[in-house]
């Protein structure tokens, strides 16, 4: 399964915005990995940043591993690709022991730790874990495919928890229609990461790829 089979599937909906070269993007949206688009557009739009998705419908929930989204496959993902410099991969993750813990993963650490400030003023509550050493290895996005690491200075691969994406227990009476509270802290915080970095200051990607991935 690939990104092409799944762009074939009925109601699967990709969204390409072109706006400044920061990226965001949540190619395991819609029923997928819940909310995680609807953060990483609204991230994006906040901060005049780009944003590309693949949006599932209700009723479908097929994963496609990240590193076979690849541009050859779309022609919105290379146009993504080839616009920004450089990314945040919003992506969605359940984990026991790890339900109110973010984290980032990728292969530019310099932008995971600028990411990583932000999201601990807004959300005190969480844990927010930037050392890729401590984050489970199939969490970590460094495939060199994966769509994180393919821009000219990689990215952050961000994995959330349901808590902050609004969608665990915690909110069962949450009638909106506004996200709740800590996913809009969470959008804040990364639009103004968004907004704050600077790319002449980050360097180039500054993980080593793993051989065995």
């Amino acid at each position: 399964m690939n990104l092409a089979y799944l762009l074939s599937q009925p109601g699967v909906e990709e969204v390409l915005e072109l706006r400044g070269t920061f990226g965001f993007m949540a190619f395991h949206g819609g029923s997928l990995e819940e909310r995680t688009d609807l953060i990483a557009r609204q991230a994006a739009r906040d901060s005049n940043s780009s944003y590309y998705g693949v949006h599932q419908p209700a009723g479908l929930r097929q994963h496609v591993p990240s590193h076979r989204f690849t541009a050859d496959q779309s022609e919105s993902l290379a146009a993504f690709l080839s616009h920004v410099d450089v990314v945040i991969t919003v992506h969605g993750f359940g984990r026991r022991g790890l339900f109110t813990t973010l984290l980032l993963g990728g292969s530019n650490r310099q932008l995971a730790k600028h990411t990583s400030t932000h999201l601990r003023q807004a959300l005190p509550a969480y844990g927010v874990q930037d050392d890729i050493e401590q984050i489970p290895k199939e969490l970590r996005g460094l495939h060199p495919a994966n769509p994180v690491n393919v821009p000219r200075l990689g990215g952050v691969q961000l994995e959330l928890p349901p808590r902050v994406r609004g969608t665990s227990p915690l909110w069962w009476d949450w009638e909106g229609p506004h996200p709740t509270p800590h996913t809009v802290a969470l959008i804040t915080a990364l639009a103004e990461s968004a907004r704050t970095w600077r790319s002449d200051s980050s360097g180039s990607k500054t993980v080593d790829y793993p051989t065995n991935v």
